[in-house]
This record gives structure tokens, sequence and C-alpha cells, in this order.
């Protein structure tokens, strides 16, 4: 088997405390935060003169990431529509499971998000909605029911 695990997903973001605060409200647990910079940075992500600070977030059950990265060089660029519907082609969200998400949301809106559509029932298995959240990423949530 060629893969162990999904080890974190990237967002970039122009205001990394920001993000990171609405991360640790949604319930990640911050790992750490660096700099990052070098030729070996250039090389993997192939932007010369790349400079960049990042902070990693878990989920509690230490198997999921989130890598929180702002571009001091070169500066980041802008997705065109900046709030890209989800049918929208590319990666367009990122889903979490939440023991209680009308609290999730209320505790969310205090950082900016604002829901796309509305939190719905899906069968007797889930609630389910979509937030729109920093930088305009999409974070989905996922109350499991029974």
């Amino acid at each position: 088997m060629a893969v162990q695990r999904m080890d974190n997903v990237l967002i970039v973001v122009s205001d990394l405390d920001a993000a990171v605060a609405f991360f640790v409200e949604l319930g990640l647990e911050p790992e750490g935060r660096t700099p990052v910079e070098g030729r070996w940075a250039e090389r993997v992500i192939g932007i010369d003169g790349a400079r960049q600070e990042i902070a990693m977030l878990r989920t509690p059950d230490g198997h999921g990431r989130i890598e929180l990265a702002r571009f001091h060089t070169p500066e980041a660029v802008a997705a065109r529509p900046a709030d890209a519907p989800v049918n929208t082609l590319g990666l367009r969200r990122v889903m979490f499971a939440v023991d209680d998400i009308e609290d999730t949301v209320a505790r969310l809106r205090a950082h900016g998000a604002e829901l796309v559509g509305e939190v719905v029932r899906y069968e007797d298995s889930y609630l389910l909605c979509y937030l729109r959240g920093p930088e305009g990423v999409l974070v989905g949530l996922a109350e499991p029911l029974g």
C-alpha cells in the first residue's frame, strides 16, 4: 500500500492570527508555529524566494491536521471568485465532525463565519452545514445523530 495516512491540508491565508483563532474555536489544537524559508522550501513548493510562516493545528483525536500558511514573499495570489461556490473545480471544503452543530456555528460566527446554506438533517444520520470561514474557505460541519 502506498498511502499510510493523510498528513494535513494546507490553507493559505493573509491573516494567520485570525485563521488560527477560527480553527482553535472550532476545536483544533495548536501544535506549533514557525517560519519556513530557505532553498529546501523553495525547491519543494517550486517558488524561488518564498518566505512564509506556518501554524499547524491538529484535531482532538490526533489523526487530522490543518496547516495554515501566511506568505510574506511572494505575496499570496487570490483565487477568483473569492467566494467560489461549492461546485467550483478544485479543493472546495474541509469537513469536521462536531458534537453540537448549533453551538459550533454560533461560536464560529463570532469569528466571522457565515452559513452558506442552512443546517439540515440527513435522514437519521447527521445534521450538516457548510460555513464560509477565514479567507473564504469552506468548512463543513457534521453532527452525528443517535
